[in-house]
């Protein structure tokens, strides 16, 4: 462990007096006016006005047509992800879930809630490698993917960090085929993306859309998330669905599976004021972002990528990658890690426990599903094809497996809003110390 008292690289800089998070929530005000709105005329449950303005202001923002508030973004992706299931393969029985015996190709460096939907559905997922201009699924994988297992025709994409994926192509590959799409834009609310050369909202680039206000999320209601469409139908479904599928009786009556599901009037009230908010943090954030880019443009790594001609980010998480000549020894295991500090050269876990040591919270790079326990016996594919199985003892050479690289040499910085720039200009001093 860093002790910042005895080693001399941190020589005369101070902790934080107050800790700087990774992403907070930031609060103006307003979300205490909804909030008591909802007390004050008794409508603390599953429907109320805050609801229905949240669902309107928020497929007004995105650009879509409807817009169905639920109790988390994994709700979200859930119900997108079982309405996919069933628009392709039927009504499930319920004891089966609508994917049951279908393979599902997903993003690998995600958080799991994108990916755990498939197995609540009993489908299998397979991971699709990382491309490295924007961390997002590589639509050259994804063409490998179709080539081994031809008859998947479900996609589930999501944007890293805030930055959209390589849409256009991944869109092209799956009519192609004749998939269909879950977009995860939990993290990108906000960022937009140039498709056929007209800038649109994530949240809109997918069959079935979701998004996240989590607590560290770029606006939040301390919980809950959206599913986004343009189809009533599937809104209509996906209501149905979230109030445990209660049919149209003077009793409870039950024709399908349901879920307890949609989101609070309470928590609605907390998003209803976050919203009037949401441009103005997504350009606190870039402005972090750029702060950090400037600031560390010295050093040996870059920032995290995105494609400026077609994208423009939320900026959500500010992350950097090592390059690989700069790698100090770090080896990690399933829940702890060494690493060795070597002069000019430094490691995540370095930097991260330095700025731990001052009172700041970073986190490493999502670690990638092909690599989680629960997920290893599951199909990987790269550009080259199938990514399981391409080490050998006698051939030199380890296989592309560009995901497990950003986890290995990548981490995610302090990106909270209410960091100041002076707090911000001490973190990127601290990281500079780490090379010495």
């Amino acid at each position: 462990m860093i002790d910042i008292k005895t080693d001399p690289r941190f020589r005369g800089l101070e902790p934080f007096e107050s800790r700087v998070w990774l992403s907070s929530p930031t609060m103006h005000g307003d979300e205490q006016r909804w909030v008591d709105d909802a007390i004050q005329t008794n409508w603390v449950s599953t429907v109320g006005r805050n609801i229905d303005e949240i669902e309107s202001q928020i497929s007004k923002y995105v650009g879509c047509k409807y817009a169905v508030g639920l109790s988390a973004g994994t709700a979200a992706l859930h119900l997108a992800t079982k309405l996919a299931g069933e628009k392709l393969y039927g009504q499930a029985r319920p004891n089966q879930g609508t994917l049951q015996g279908h393979r599902v190709f997903c993003s690998d460096v995600t958080f799991d809630a994108s990916i755990n939907p498939v197995a609540y559905e009993d489908g299998e997922a397979i991971f699709i490698d990382t491309e490295r201009d924007t961390w997002n699924m590589d639509p050259e994988a994804l063409k490998k993917a179709f080539e081994l297992y031809p008859d998947t025709k479900l996609i589930v994409v999501a944007h890293l960090y805030g930055t959209p994926g390589k849409m256009e192509a991944i869109k092209q590959i799956a009519n192609e085929h004749g998939a269909l799409i879950v977009e995860d834009a939990a993290e990108s609310l906000g960022a937009k993306f140039r498709l056929n050369g007209q800038w649109v909202e994530t949240g809109t680039l997918g069959d079935y859309n979701c998004i996240s206000f989590n607590g560290n999320k770029i606006i939040t209601g301390s919980a809950g998330g959206m599913f986004l469409t343009d189809s009533k139908e599937d809104a209509d479904k996906v209501r149905k669905w979230s109030t445990q599928s209660r049919e149209a009786a003077p009793w409870y009556q039950h024709e399908e599976i349901g879920y307890n599901y949609r989101i609070s009037n309470i928590v609605a009230g907390v998003i209803r004021g976050q919203i009037p908010y949401l441009d103005e943090h997504i350009a606190q954030k870039k402005a972090i972002y750029e702060r950090y880019k400037e600031g560390l443009k010295d050093l040996p790594l870059t920032m995290n990528p995105y494609d400026k001609e077609n994208s423009e980010p939320n900026f959500w998480l500010s992350c950097c990658l090592l390059d690989e000549d700069a790698m100090a020894p770090m080896v990690r295991g399933e829940q702890d890690y060494l690493y060795h500090s070597a002069s000019g050269k430094s490691s995540p876990q370095e930097i991260l426990e330095a700025i731990a040591a001052f009172k700041a919270e970073g986190r490493p790079i999502w670690k990638p599903m092909h690599m989680q326990p629960i997920y290893r016996t599951n199909p990987f594919v790269t550009v080259e094809g199938n990514g399981r199985g391409r080490t050998n003892a006698y051939i030199k050479g380890s296989g592309i497996d560009v995901g497990a690289d950003i986890f290995r040499r990548g981490l995610c910085l302090p990106s909270d809003n209410k960091m100041t720039p002076e707090q911000q200009d001490r973190i990127i001093e601290i990281i500079h110390r780490c090379f010495l």
